[in-house]
């Protein structure tokens, strides 16, 4: 799961205060059953050209840690984003999105269509399966 119930106030601070962090969290979470290319199904990759990014050493694509997760293509810092995905999905956090705004230095419709994008993804899910967190944060945006 990518938001574990045990995972400690502590490091979820940490999360949020470095985007570099929240990338290796969120490829580790991506990655934790290995790599497998969406192109050509190679198991194989070297290092990206972004930090914690992966290159099928087959075709030379790349891919990132935030694609295909709810992090691909924002565009502002992804632990900004790692931050409202948690308060959210797990402390259930009715904060608005001026709320947000405030708190994080953004724009406040940027926050707002961050958690829309989140709402509607936990909607998709299966209400007795809304624990599963790693689905949503996981799954495919599109």
């Amino acid at each position: 799961m990518l938001f574990k119930e045990d995972i400690s106030p502590e490091f979820a601070q940490e999360l949020f205060n470095d985007s570099e962090k929240v990338l290796k969290f969120i490829a580790d979470m991506k990655w934790a059953d290995g790599f497998v290319c969406r192109k050509c199904d190679n198991t194989n990759y070297c290092e990206g050209k972004t930090p914690y990014s992966r290159r099928c050493t087959r075709c030379k694509s790349e891919e990132s840690a935030a694609a295909h997760t709810l992090f691909h293509n924002i565009k502002f810092p992804v632990n900004k984003a790692f931050f409202i995905a948690y308060n959210v999905c797990v402390l259930g956090n009715e904060f608005s999105s001026y709320n947000f705004s405030d708190q994080l230095g953004l724009n406040q419709m940027t926050c707002w269509k961050f958690r829309k994008r989140i709402q509607n993804c936990v909607m998709r899910i299966d209400k007795n399966e809304k624990a599963k967190i790693q689905t949503i944060l996981m799954t495919e945006y599109k």
